[in-house]
């Protein structure tokens, strides 16, 4: 049976770990798989054994060269969290733990205009349109939202008389 931990980074020789053009190798394709914060980025090199001050040099050319934003991936970020039914707490304790600024998460969760309503949404597609009918199911829906990352204003108004528009 296949072991369930996880396997430690490989590491690179000696000689490569002063190398900043091994360490943009690496950067480059990781990259090319999906966006990363440049916080993930220096994370990840630094367990990989990089010496910091190639991390850094690496992290802000590639700042230069528009190839890491974090306003970009903090946007993207965001967007796949709505889409899978996060709420801005969930999504700003993740962003947080990625390495961004607390002025970036801000910017990215304001981009979106409605949170009540996508609480809202989320309710509907996880319980169904009808609203809950007892204090027991009120407050098991109310667990799932607030275990989504919404607020409780938001969790209120997503449980609220007005959850049901057909009724």
């Amino acid at each position: 049976m296949p072991s369930l931990r996880k396997r430690a980074p490989k590491r690179l020789p000696a000689a490569e770990l002063s190398d900043a053009a091994a360490a943009e190798g690496l950067v480059v394709g990781w990259l090319a798989r999906r966006d990363y914060a440049g916080g993930e980025l220096a994370a990840k090199l630094a367990e990989r054994g990089f010496a910091t001050p190639v991390i850094q040099a690496l992290i802000g050319e590639l700042r230069t060269r528009a190839l890491l934003d974090d306003e970009r991936y903090a946007g993207h970020f965001v967007q796949y969290r709505l889409a899978r039914g996060q709420g801005p707490a969930r999504i700003r304790a993740d962003l947080r733990q990625a390495g961004l600024s607390a002025s970036q998460i801000d910017a990215a969760l304001a981009a979106v205009s409605d949170w009540a309503e996508i609480a809202r949404q989320v309710r509907r597609r996880r319980f169904g349109a009808r609203a809950p009918a007892s204090w027991a199911e009120k407050g098991r829906q109310a667990r799932f939202l607030q275990y989504r990352g919404f607020s409780n204003d938001h969790i209120r108004s997503a449980l609220g008389p007005d959850c049901d528009p057909d009724s």
